[in-house]
């Protein structure tokens, strides 16, 4: 089994999937759907190196869901599952709760 491991500052993060249905019940076609701009972190590297040497722990944890930009990262493919690599500095919060 591979498995990806970031390096640096960077975090390994599965978008949640697009809604289907509107609020009010109307299904909406692929076209129409707007990319998502969250997910849950998978997997994290071991920080930023300061100029001391020493790293910077990160502030998300595996398991957090996190809110990024609409054009962060990069997309990769893991076992035909899109993923996205981010910088720990691209991502806009973490939904508490």
């Amino acid at each position: 089994m591979s498995s990806v491991r970031p390096l640096e500052d960077r975090i390994l993060i599965k978008p949640l999937t697009a809604e289907s249905k509107t609020a009010s019940g109307i299904y909406l076609p692929e076209t129409a759907k707007e990319k998502p701009m969250q997910g849950k972190v998978v997997a994290i590297g071991p920080g930023k190196l300061l100029d001391n040497g020493t790293r910077m722990q990160p502030t998300v944890k595996k398991g957090d869901t996190v809110v990024f930009g609409k054009y962060s990262g990069t997309e990769v493919e893991i076992k035909t599952v899109k993923h996205l690599i981010v910088r720990e500095s691209e991502l806009l919060g973490v939904i508490e709760g």
